[in-house]
């Protein structure tokens, strides 16, 4: 697909899994956590943290809210029964609730702001960061290269940890080594790779109310990150002009981002900017 044809989908899993072994290794570390939201991005890392480190050394947390879907639970339960993984459910509806009452000269009644969804993953960031630090362990962070490219993160929220495990993995790149992960036995269960893919910050919430869908995004951020094409080249070469426009002027809007966030595990060598740490 969008990966390098001289690494293939093995190559990235056996790369990823002995970058979290030196990570770890030279930290002084042996215990990861990692926030289970039943999506792809936190199943994929989670295997590779258990197939790094083994699965006594990795924990799965739960943090459902009003919004989140019964499927979203139960597909992170069967997830970390799958990888054998001891997990924490830890509601985070009357954490949110209590913030909302506190801050409630901020937002006004009865409509709805981003800052709540940013909340919401800020939130759950805090709740990470506390077991890491109660437990002496760390949190791999779950993003990828699809949402750092665009600003589809939050700060100090679900961008929060101590290395990107796929943050330079593509979002079709990370189903493409989900499958490889199940293609000997089914770690991942299926409705987390089948499903829309959705933060569940707000009531019916999908990625594609934000961002382009992803077979129509990567290829675009491929091209204008990894083979530095210009948005002209791509208009030229048959690209919708307004689509190209909206998702240079996402990628401008999120490059502050990659000023703060966590050591990134490279893949193909190919950081977003200069600026990135990578690992």
């Amino acid at each position: 697909m969008i990966l390098e044809e001289s690494i293939p989908i093995e190559s990235v899993h056996t790369l990823l899994t002995n970058k979290i072994k030196t990570f770890f290794k030279q930290a002084g570390m042996s215990k990861a956590v990692v926030g289970l939201s039943g999506g792809i991005d936190s199943a994929v890392v989670a295997t590779l943290a258990v197939d790094a480190l083994g699965k006594r050394n990795v924990h799965g947390i739960l943090m459902p809210s009003e919004f989140s879907t019964f499927h979203s639970v139960s597909d992170s339960v069967e997830l970390a029964a799958n990888l054998g993984i001891k997990h924490s459910v830890v509601s985070i509806e009357n954490i949110y609730s209590r913030f909302m009452i506190e801050l409630k000269e901020f937002f006004e009644l009865g409509k709805w702001h981003v800052a709540q969804e940013n909340l919401q993953a800020r939130i759950r960031g805090t709740i990470l960061m506390a077991y890491a630090n109660k437990f002496n362990a760390l949190v791999l962070n779950t993003s990828n290269k699809s949402e750092l490219s665009t600003g589809y993160g939050t700060l100090y929220g679900d961008l929060a940890g101590a290395a990107m495990v796929i943050a330079d993995l593509y979002k079709l790149q990370v189903y493409e080594l989900a499958g490889y992960i199940n293609s000997k036995s089914v770690r991942i269960p299926k409705n987390i790779i089948t499903k829309a893919p959705s933060a569940e910050l707000r009531p019916g919430q999908v990625d594609s109310d934000s961002l382009p869908e992803y077979k129509i995004l990567d290829p675009v951020l491929h091209a204008l990150n990894d083979e530095h094409k210009s948005a002209e080249e791509l208009i030229s070469a048959g690209y919708n002009k307004t689509l190209i426009d909206r998702i240079i002027k996402l990628r401008k809007g999120a490059a502050f981002k990659g000023l703060q966030v966590p050591p990134v595990m490279t893949v193909c060598g190919t950081p977003l900017v200069p600026e990135y740490k990578c690992i």
